[in-house]
């Protein structure tokens, strides 16, 4: 398959060298100086050049805000059977987005990335496939996958916004308020030092994609839970309540076997 890949990022970078082996890929991004690295790979310096590449498929790797704008600007210049494909964090809004333009598409989501995932090694990370895709496009990505070894699970775009919120809003925001609350100075323990990796790998990422993640439409039902259980445990802790603190710590181990 003739595959072009808009955004030479970590996820662009990842998906163009697992993909070149078997298929011929081209690779565009603004910034030349990330295309230096790549062997066996058409590097484009201009978005015009994909006009006589004629790909089979796209792969947007931009940033979600950017996702429908770059996607306007290649729809002149790739064949009208194309292929569209997202690997977006959030699909609010793209179902609409691929039935206006009329395309076929396949919209995925890999749920790694190079601060936590091991792009080595895959057999512990997943990835969604969304249901209502292109079936080309589709079972591209699920063979794909399937030989990365990825745990593979497929969503409608609703229930894989539900999910994300539920996946990875609720970690996010607890280590971003974790970290909110940090002062400069060391403190000893384990389960200290744990959340602190947890909190600079989060705050390593992009702010575009840590945004993305937050502002997931379902995000905020998450949020609403979190202050619910703080004010619930704060309740037990103002009271010194060991008797309600204990059926607490027991629905907690049972929430999370």
């Amino acid at each position: 398959m003739k595959i072009f890949i808009i955004g030479a990022g970590h996820m662009g970078s990842w998906l163009t060298e697992e993909l070149c082996h078997d298929n011929e890929v081209a690779v565009f991004d603004t910034d030349p100086r990330k295309l230096k690295y790549f062997i066996n790979v058409h590097r484009y310096m201009s978005l015009d050049e994909v006009k006589d590449f004629k790909p089979d498929m796209v792969i947007n790797c931009v940033s979600l805000h950017k996702t429908e704008e770059v996607f306007d600007m290649l729809l002149p210049l790739i064949p009208e059977n194309c292929i569209l494909s997202d690997i977006t964090s959030v699909k609010n809004g793209l179902v609409d987005y691929y039935k206006q333009t009329g395309r076929r598409f396949v919209s995925t989501h890999p749920m790694f990335g190079p601060t936590f995932g091991n792009v080595r090694n895959l057999s512990n990370e997943s990835a969604i496939v969304i249901t209502e895709s292109d079936e080309e496009g589709r079972e591209f990505f699920l063979n794909l996958f399937k030989n990365l070894r990825l745990n593979i699970y497929e969503y409608s775009f609703k229930e894989h916004d539900e999910i994300t919120a539920y996946s990875l809003s609720t970690p996010f925001a607890s280590s971003l308020v974790f970290a909110a609350c940090m002062k400069k100075i060391d403190a000893p323990g384990t389960t200290f030092k744990k959340h602190m990796e947890i909190a600079k790998g989060l705050l390593s990422e992009d702010d575009y994609l840590v945004s993305e993640i937050l502002f997931n439409p379902y995000t905020l039902k998450q949020i609403e839970s979190i202050n619910s259980q703080l004010s619930y445990l704060t309740h037990i802790i103002k009271a010194r309540d060991y008797e309600e603190m204990e059926k607490f710590l027991i629905k907690l181990r049972e929430n999370i076997k």
